[in-house]
C-alpha cells in the first residue's frame, strides 16, 4: 500500500478464508479526499434529473464497470489511484448481484484491498435505472493536492477558489 497505510487485523485472524475487503485501515500520513457516491450515470448531469442523460445498461457487471471508471476519473482529478482507496461503501439495489460487483471491483483493485460496507437500499436517488452506488475515501501523500506539473493538478487549482486576506 502507498502513503504509509498499515491494514489492521485482529488477533484471531482467520488465514483460510478468503477477504475481498480489510477490516481497518490505519493512515500514518497523508491527506485524505472524500469522494462523492459514483454511479454508472455520467458524473456530471442535469439538476434536476433528465432521463436523457441516464441511457444506462441492464446489468451489474457493465453498471459496476462503468461506475469504477467514473471512480478512478475523480481520484486522478485528486491525484490519486484506485490503490489510494481506503475506505468504500457500496450502495446496491439487488444484493443478489454482489458477487457481479465483486469480480469487477476485483479486476479494478488487482489485490488492493480497502475497507468496505455494502448496503442494499430500494432505489437509489440518482436515478431508478442505477445499480450500485459507491461513496469513497482515499488518501494522498500531497499537501491536499494533485502533483505539480499534471493535468489534474491544473484542473484542481482551476477549480480552487481564490485566496483572501494575506497569505501565511
Amino acid at each position: 500500500m502507498s502513503k504509509e497505510l498499515a491494514v489492521v487485523h485482529h488477533a484471531d485472524r482467520r488465514t483460510d478464508v478468503v477477504m475481498p475487503y480489510a477490516p481497518g485501515i490505519i493512515v500514518r500520513r497523508g491527506h485524505l479526499v472524500f469522494l462523492s457516491g459514483v454511479t454508472a450515470a455520467p458524473v456530471y448531469h442535469s439538476h434536476p434529473h433528465r432521463d436523457e442523460e441516464f441511457d444506462l445498461p441492464s446489468t451489474m457487471k457493465e453498471q459496476a464497470s462503468l461506475t469504477m471508471e467514473n471512480l478512478k476519473k475523480t481520484l486522478e482529478a485528486a491525484g490519486c489511484t484506485l490503490a489510494d482507496l481506503v475506505a468504500a461503501t457500496r450502495y446496491l439495489t439487488d444484493v443478489a448481484e454482489q458477487d457481479d460487483l465483486n469480480r469487477v471491483w476485483a479486476q479494478y483493485l488487482r489485490g488492493h484491498l480497502p475497507t468496505t460496507t455494502t448496503v442494499e437500499v430500494s432505489r437509489l436517488a440518482t436515478h431508478a435505472r442505477c445499480k450500485l452506488e459507491i461513496s469513497a475515501i482515499a488518501v494522498t501523500g500531497g499537501p491536499g493536492r494533485a502533483r505539480r506539473g499534471t493535468r489534474a493538478a491544473a484542473r484542481a487549482e482551476a477549480a480552487r477558489p481564490p485566496r483572501r486576506g494575506p497569505r501565511r
